[in-house]
């Protein structure tokens, strides 16, 4: 079995939490049920240590309600978008004997950074303490003018959104393993230009993961991904990296 199809099975495994068999399983991957029964009881693929050793928390970043404020909805809000970006996650790190939970960060934009098996997917806009670890990041950076996009410093090249250039079904996001203001460690990092280019990364995430992993192991790096969207039901049908692999640890 090569390691693709190891992946893919792997992942299938998970799905039988779902309800699918390991039979259902082993058809839909053309190997025996026996071999899928062997995987189920292997341990993790070593891409895993990129999340953590322990069940992860993913910090969605919160609103308030269209149209609302505290004394109308005093309840944040996530979007749709970042509640598929959750059980994309869950799915994902299932697949690697990884339990996941979200919280949702409130809309003072206040989180606690200073966690272990820590994702935090929340726009620079919506969180100040976000912004200023962001800050620095030598290489990419969201910026606004006209409107919020991305600038690659390194090249001089700006990311802008098609979704405001022309009303295109694309984005991009920015990924990224960021350091904790304890100093103690790292937590990682998604946001797109708008909130489907936070789905963009998780896509990438999910097709490009151990490729990632053999890259940048559990060290400091950002780059920023494109993506292309349905724009009736909001699924990714494609997403790529645009940029180098910037390495923040020399």
């Amino acid at each position: 079995m090569g390691v693709s199809t190891f992946r893919a099975t792997f992942r299938a495994i998970n799905s039988s939490r779902s309800g699918m068999t390991q039979a259902e399983i082993a058809t839909k991957l053309g190997v025996s049920r026996g071999r899928v029964g062997q995987l189920a009881s292997a341990g993790p693929p070593p891409e895993r240590a990129f999340f953590g050793t322990g069940q992860v928390t993913v910090s969605l970043g919160g609103k308030y309600e269209a149209g609302k404020g505290p004394d109308q909805n005093p309840s944040e809000v996530v979007t749709r978008e970042d509640l598929d970006n959750f059980e994309h996650l869950r799915k994902l790190l299932g697949g690697m004997k990884l339990e996941a939970e979200y919280e949702v960060i409130p809309t003072t934009g206040i989180v606690n950074l200073n966690r272990d098996n820590h994702v935090v997917v929340c726009g620079p806009r919506l969180s100040p303490i976000v912004a200023q670890v962001l800050e620095g990041d030598d290489n990419l950076r969201f910026e606004k003018d006209r409107a919020w996009h991305l600038l690659d410093r390194k090249a001089g090249k700006e990311y802008r959104s098609p979704l405001d250039e022309d009303g295109s079904p694309g984005d991009f996001g920015y990924l990224g393993r960021l350091p904790r203001l304890d100093g103690r460690g790292t937590f990682l990092y998604i946001a797109g230009v708008h909130a489907i280019g936070a789905n963009g990364v998780v896509h990438y995430l999910e097709n490009n993961l151990a490729e990632l992993y053999r890259e940048v192991r559990t060290k400091r790096f950002s780059t920023l991904i494109s993506c292309r969207y349905d724009p009736d039901t909001l699924t990714v049908l494609e997403s790529r990296r645009v940029t180098p692999l910037y390495r923040h640890e020399g």
